[in-house]
């Protein structure tokens, strides 16, 4: 699946993610966070938010989340759902729209509060590995 095919189901993609925050281990914060991405050979990613007793060192659902992308055999992530814990749509933090901007690219799409977003709408004027060739 590419980005020009059908539309993602973002239903059934959050429906992912949902099921990914239920297995969140946040017990210092009490705020789970789970997502899905439908990566462009069709396959679904998800992750979970993984915390830590020292604060700063615990994990995002989309790093998890980005992990299994790559681990599952790579790809360019095409439509993303994040949600909290009551399965409401989520914006990720500013390192995981990097990350989501990373693996997915201007045109991947991510199920926001506001509705469905491109990343570049996302993340306007973003830093990427393009930037670095300057």
């Amino acid at each position: 699946m590419t980005n020009t095919e059908a539309a993602p189901d973002w239903e059934a993609l959050r429906q992912q993610a949902v099921g990914a925050m239920r297995l969140a281990y946040a017990p210092y914060s009490r705020f789970p966070v789970g997502v899905a991405g439908l990566v462009d050979d069709g396959r679904v990613v998800v992750g979970c938010n993984v915390e830590n007793a020292a604060y700063g060192v615990g994990l995002c659902a989309e790093c998890g989340m980005v992990s299994q992308l790559h681990l599952t055999g790579g790809g360019r992530l095409v439509a993303v759902a994040c949600v909290n814990g009551a399965g409401e749509a989520l914006m990720p933090c500013g390192r995981c729209r990097q990350l989501l901007w990373e693996n997915g690219g201007p045109e991947c799409l991510l199920m926001t509060p506001a509705g469905v977003q491109t990343m570049r709408e996302v993340l306007p004027q973003a830093f990427g590995a393009e930037s670095l060739d300057r």
